[in-house]
């Protein structure tokens, strides 16, 4: 019953609402109540003084007779108010005078007031005010019972004690009708809120429905579709935008892994196709000469080996995007590393005239993962090789910037199309009608691919800086926060 969101808020809703109301009516309830009891003592005390005073003044009338009784008893016709009891009580607790004797004893306001006056409770309260100036008590009886005041005074040199009953059943009605109308109320106003509060959060739910069937028909045939956006400033429309661009993020993603996949099932299947195209013919003819037979093996061989290179770039490449590959960090000498690799690849550069040369004026303490970072450098030197014509040139130039270390790699080939510059880091990508390469040179795309992973890895960025008729030209730049500490020591 309670398993949509919108049926969980509901009965929240409701359940404080509930509470909220309930401690409202209580609250109200009692303030009225105390506020109902106070207007009653006061106007007992208010009419206790005004009946003292015409008492006095009939005591004090010459023209008089009858004593006391007679002068209580205009006092009580004076001040008589429908409801109220009033009694003169002596210090013996003796009741002299009472007002219920100028009602009919068959009137039920008499009768109840009789059997209020002769309760245990009013004996009570009557020996307790003998003894304090001013008293208070709520005297249980019929219908509501009676509020109870009395205060003491003198009159012909005796104590006595005036004491006025006032019942408490057009009080106890009217909380009783407060009652009533909030055991109604309450419910009702609960159930109102509650249907409301239901339809409102059905209708504010409505756009995460609908976004939540959206998505449902969204899989990897459609991720191009989108979520609708009703307003675009308001949770939902920031939530619909969220996924919107997490969809996006999903689409490239996956544009990303189906071009990988099919670039690396192109690059695999021509190394496999000749080397299966070879053993075929090789075994084609059941005698040869030993020199076509090793002739075979030789090609086989080269394939071999540019298949497990394409292989051990792609397992490398998935280890960097699942961030399984750790660095080896050891402390070094940039500018070290960079000579080593430039004689590591002047063979190559020979092999084609080509002139290779390393420019490290100073020296560059680095901590860092060097097996990686000799990886992108001899990455970039076997690009800047194979794309120079003969004849050409080829540098690496070391030095510090403001922000670490900055290590470039430039050559004179023909360059990279503008058109195509910004792809060059694809994995893959190979500018082909500027830098022409043959079967044997040819690489699979990924060694700009790696070196940017590891140019990130080291918290560096690599960057084609130039690349034009003249020449081509990358850099890479290691920030400061990868550079060893000098008290790591410099001797060589």
């Amino acid at each position: 019953m309670f398993d949509t969101l919108r049926a969980r808020l509901t009965l929240w809703y409701s359940v404080v609402l509930a509470l909220l109301l309930l401690l409202f009516s209580l609250t109200s309830y009692f303030l009225f109540s105390r506020a109902a009891n106070h207007r009653t003592d006061a106007d007992l005390a208010e009419l206790a003084n005004s009946f003292l005073v015409t008492f006095q003044d009939e005591l004090k009338d010459p023209d008089k007779t009858g004593g006391l009784q007679a002068a209580a008893r205009q006092a009580m016709l004076e001040h008589h108010v429908r409801g109220d009891v009033v009694l003169l009580v002596d210090a013996a607790g003796k009741i002299a005078a009472s007002s219920t004797d100028l009602i009919p004893s068959a009137a039920p306001a008499n009768s109840i007031a009789s059997r209020a006056v002769a309760s245990s409770g009013f004996q009570s309260f009557v020996a307790e005010a003998s003894q304090s100036e001013r008293s208070y008590r709520s005297i249980s009886g019929e219908k509501g019972g009676f509020r109870a005041y009395a205060t003491r005074f003198s009159a012909d040199g005796q104590s006595w004690s005036l004491v006025i009953l006032r019942s408490l059943h057009a009080q106890q009605e009217m909380l009783e009708q407060i009652r009533v109308a909030f055991t109604w109320l309450i419910p009702l106003g609960v159930l109102l809120a509650g249907c409301g509060g239901y339809f409102l959060a059905r209708r504010s739910l409505a756009p995460v429905a609908a976004m939540g069937q959206q998505a449902q028909l969204i899989g990897a045939a459609n991720l191009h579709e989108r979520l609708e956006v009703r307003n675009a400033n308001d949770e939902l429309g920031r939530l619909a935008r969220t996924f919107n661009e997490l969809l996006d993020r999903l689409d490239r993603s996956f544009e990303r892994q189906r071009r990988f996949i099919s670039d690396a099932s192109h690059e695999l299947r021509t190394p496999v196709s000749i080397l299966r195209g070879e053993a075929e013919v090789a075994l084609s003819q059941l005698s040869r000469a030993p020199e076509e037979y090793r002739e075979s093996l030789t090609v086989l061989h080269e394939e071999a080996q540019r298949l497990a290179h394409i292989v051990e770039d792609l397992f490398t490449l998935t280890r960097a995007d699942a961030g399984e590959y750790r660095l080896a960090q050891s402390d070094f000498y940039l500018d070290e590393l960079a000579a080593d690799c430039v004689r590591a690849t002047r063979a190559l550069a020979q092999a084609k005239s080509i002139t290779l040369a390393a420019v490290t004026p100073e020296e560059m303490p680095l901590r860092g993962d060097e097996d990686l970072l000799r990886r992108m450098i001899l990455n970039l030197l076997d690009n800047a090789i194979k794309y120079t014509p003969a004849g050409g040139d080829v540098s690496v130039t070391c030095g510090s910037v403001p922000d670490g270390y900055e290590l470039s790699v430039t050559d004179s080939g023909p360059g990279i199309p503008v058109e195509m510059q910004s792809r060059v880091f694809e994995r893959f990508f190979r500018a082909d009608r500027a830098r022409s390469r043959s079967g044997a040179d040819g690489g699979a795309g990924l060694g700009l691919s790696i070196a940017r992973w590891i140019a990130e890895a080291h918290l560096g960025r690599i960057d084609l800086v130039r690349s034009d008729a003249t020449g081509s030209k990358f850099t890479v730049r290691i920030p400061a926060s990868s550079v060893r500490s000098p008290s790591l020591g410099t001797s060589r």
